[in-house]
């Protein structure tokens, strides 16, 4: 009697060490969990919202513009925000009457960025219309709903160490499930 139960419980802790190699370097290498907080990113992404983070593409390769990005507050890093980028390394970018124009080496002139998945009536509020210029690994990002967004406007751009990763998934609510992997064109 005693030898099946210790063959059991042998077996129980084999399978819980396996699993738990498994799962724990996926959830902090791979993968990451995240509860959407607030109305910053609305219409794209709502209050109380999961999502998976998908935390190697950045390792691979560099973020781009239209990615949605999970990043810890450069204010307080123990916070995290969820954001959309908007300019990238060494761009300048300057929000002007409602718009937001970059600045780049193929665009010296500025470029007005077209958001398609924005409203149309949506203008981008800037407490001034100063042209930021960003560093080689520093990244500008605008929550969706420009009007009850705290972002680059207000903290200023953030640097590649402090992204978690690009939302990869929403898994909740169930009726809103959906895989990102394409980013806007503008």
């Amino acid at each position: 009697m005693f030898k099946k139960f210790f063959i059991f419980l042998w077996e129980f802790v084999k399978v819980a060490a396996i699993s738990l190699a498994i799962i724990i370097p996926v959830r902090y290498f791979l993968i990451q969990p995240f509860y959407v907080k607030g109305a910053s990113m609305e219409p794209s992404f709502h209050d109380r919202e999961y999502l998976i983070i998908d935390e190697i593409s950045y390792r691979l390769n560099a973020p781009e513009r239209g990615q949605v990005i999970v990043f810890r507050y450069p204010l307080d890093p123990q916070e995290y925000f969820i954001k959309r980028i908007i300019g990238l390394p060494n761009e300048s970018v300057q929000i002007k009457d409602g718009q937001i124009y970059i600045y780049n080496k193929d665009n010296p002139d500025g470029l007005v960025l077209k958001e398609d998945y924005l409203p149309a009536d949506l203008n981008t509020y800037s407490p001034n219309d100063q042209k930021l210029t960003l560093g080689a690994d520093e990244y500008f990002v605008l929550g969706d709903n420009r009007n009850a967004s705290k972002d680059s406007r207000f903290f200023g751009p953030v640097n590649k160490t402090y992204i978690t990763g690009r939302v990869y998934f929403r898994g909740y609510p169930f009726n809103k499930i959906k895989v990102f992997n394409s980013v806007p064109k503008y």
